[in-house]
């Protein structure tokens, strides 16, 4: 499994999230670069992501939506603020409507995606940070840590 480590710290008001893939910086800057493969791994197997817009570009934005057992849908977005191919990219992550408009009753966070080589694959830290203590606990309580480990451990199939 690919996730090696998962710290939450309510201090910091961080999650923090450490995968080690097989595949080279390029290939796993790819499963995010292309929305078709991003889908694959950003839901959980429960909850297949579906990516509607796509643009990792500084100032570009992301949508989708994820679809439960039930066909319930639920709806996110990226604002994505800095991208340094293929090394890391940093977005907003929020909670949305139907029509991709903010949720403002859920958290936002700032989500700092950076993959490193390591022993001829690559080292994957995920940091997301929250603006205070309840949008981090609101999304521990929504079982964060158990839908990332998930949906990230999906990466290795995806890139073989």
């Amino acid at each position: 499994m690919p996730v090696t480590d998962i710290t939450h710290d309510l201090e910091t008001l961080t999650l923090t999230i450490t995968a080690h893939f097989t595949a080279p910086v390029e290939r796993i800057w790819q499963v995010y670069a292309d929305p078709r493969q991003l889908e694959k791994v950003w839901g959980t197997p429960e909850y297949p992501a579906t990516v509607v817009d796509h643009s990792l570009t500084p100032g570009g934005r992301v949508t989708y939506f994820m679809t439960g057992p039930e066909g319930d849908r639920f709806y996110g977005y990226w604002n994505v603020l800095d991208v340094d191919a293929p090394h890391s990219f940093t977005y907003e992550d929020g909670f949305a409507h139907e029509d991709f408009s903010p949720h403002t009753e859920l958290p936002v966070s700032r989500c700092v995606s950076t993959f490193t080589p390591q022993g001829g694959g690559t080292r994957a830290v995920y940091v997301t940070s929250y603006t205070n203590r309840e949008g981090l606990q609101t999304v521990l309580d929504m079982g964060v840590e158990e839908g990332s480990r998930s949906a990230i451990d999906q990466i290795d199939a995806l890139v073989l």
